[in-house]
């Protein structure tokens, strides 16, 4: 399981800041206004030694009424599911009774907390920290998220304890593909489960997950081995009341970290939400393969279905690659086709990509739409390699690469796609500046022919 960090604080010390810094976004709306985060942010963190979560919460002031008691309560709950909690205090102003007052709650958690003092660039860190040792959670870390001083330095101390892992998930013969099931709550997550595992293994895995865990559940279907990672808890049915099903974002992002393919569920009765986007958002920035699994299809008519159609296609753009079926979980119709597509996502996302094809396909995208201009000089892009799986990732090495557009990048990304059958999962490219290595090796010239060049280059130039 992928460590948990929370970021916790009274308002305005800089915690959305230090987010967007641990995850590399801007996710985290960030103003000099106190009170700007008024629920939690989920991201998987990209600064330091190992893969984590981290979750940006909504401030504590010390008030348990209004507005201001709800942000505490949310935070509370991200705190009380997280392995570490970073406690974030403002350098600049020293030491103030809500810090203490909120030091003196986290110090009765379960989790280590580390006492970080924000805003201290161009100070000096022990001078800046001397007022905070009085909060007793052990030696204060100086950084600045803003500028990232010391940030990394930070993120090497909290995880010193964990293992490092890889990004792409380790497939085990034996497991077969790995299958999340993703969605908010009540979309039918738990149906769809039980429905693609089959009524006879339900009772088996009668057992929901913890809070913190996700169940693992090996099955076959057509001679294909599966595990399905559930982030719903398997339970009967008649077992799931509608409208009380519990979700928890962090367990989904370790699911999401656990698995192959992600099949991400929505509710056909209902619009698609900012938290639908946010969550499937996060899938594909860990690189994962994507099925559309739209529920409850059957019962709406042809306008409804007209418009969950049109939602999808401007709220979820980024799902463009995902192939989507309309299902009804409750009724099984469509669900048959969801495992097929996962397979196939699999074997895209998975699939070997030889140089020489690669760099064809390349030139045959550059001959039918040169690279845009840049500064008066053509963009030149030389030849490609393969640079990882799950996702692909594509290395197109070149001259002056760092300033190809947008758009060009999403032409070749395309183009990519559909030579290579990449359906079902994000492709990314990655540009790398200077000289083909390769240049020069199919023309080598033998000594003996070298020689001849001397003597040819020597009689030209007495002539």
């Amino acid at each position: 399981m992928l460590p948990v960090i929370a970021l916790a604080g009274r308002p305005n010390v800089g915690k959305s800041t230090l987010f967007n810094m641990l995850t590399r976004s801007r996710d985290a709306l960030v103003a000099d206004e106190p009170g700007l985060t008024r629920d939690r942010q989920y991201g998987f963190g990209k600064v330091g030694p190992v893969p984590y979560i981290v979750v940006d919460t909504g401030g504590l002031s010390g008030e348990t009424e209004g507005l201001a008691g709800l942000m505490a309560e949310q935070t509370m709950r991200a705190l009380a599911e997280a392995d570490h909690i970073l406690l974030m205090v403002d350098g600049r102003e020293g030491l103030t009774a809500t810090d203490q007052q909120i030091a003196e709650r986290l110090r009765r958690m379960r989790s280590p907390v580390a006492l970080v003092v924000n805003k201290a660039e161009g100070a000096d860190p022990d001078m800046i920290a001397a007022d905070f040792h009085s909060l007793g959670l052990g030696e204060p870390l100086a950084i600045s998220s803003a500028h990232g001083h010391n940030v990394a330095a930070l993120m090497d101390v909290i995880l010193a304890g964990h293992e490092a892992d890889e990004s792409e998930p380790e497939t085990d013969p034996r497991d077969g593909i790995r299958v999340a099931v993703i969605g908010r709550p009540n979309v039918g997550k738990s149906t769809l489960i039980n429905r693609l595992l089959g009524d006879e293994r339900q009772l088996a895995f009668d057992q929901p997950g913890t809070t913190r865990d996700s169940v693992a559940i090996p099955f076959e279907s057509d001679g294909q081995a599966y595990t399905l990672v559930d982030t719903a808890g398997v339970r009967r049915r008649s077992k799931v009341p509608e409208g009380i099903e519990k979700f928890s974002v962090i367990k989904a992002l370790q699911a999401i970290d656990q698995a192959n393919v992600i099949i991400a569920v929505l509710d056909a009765h209902e619009a698609v939400t900012d938290q639908d986007a946010t969550l499937m958002g996060l899938a594909v920035s860990r690189g994962r393969a994507m099925v559309v699994a739209v529920n409850k299809w059957d019962g709406i008519d042809e306008h409804q279905r007209d418009t969950i159609r049109r939602q999808i296609d401007v709220k979820l753009p980024f799902l463009e690659f995902a192939e989507t079926h309309f299902i009804s979980a409750l009724h099984g119709s469509g669900v048959g086709l969801l495992l097929g597509s996962a397979k196939k996502a699999f074997a895209a996302a998975t699939r070997d990509m030889p140089t020489n094809r690669l760099t064809e396909v390349l030139e045959q995208a550059i001959q039918k739409h040169p690279p845009p201009l840049s500064r008066g000089r053509r963009i030149k892009l030389r030849y490609a390699h393969q640079g990882g799986r799950n996702p692909p990732l594509i290395v197109i090495h070149g001259n002056q690469v760092e300033r190809t557009p947008k758009s060009y990048r999403r032409y070749l990304i395309n183009t990519f796609r559909q030579a290579f059958k990449l359906a079902g999962t994000p492709v990314r490219i990655e540009f790398k500046a200077g000289a083909n290595p390769f240049a020069g090796r199919r023309n080598k010239l033998t000594p003996r022919q070298q020689r001849s060049r001397k003597r040819l280059k020597k009689h030209v130039k007495k002539r």
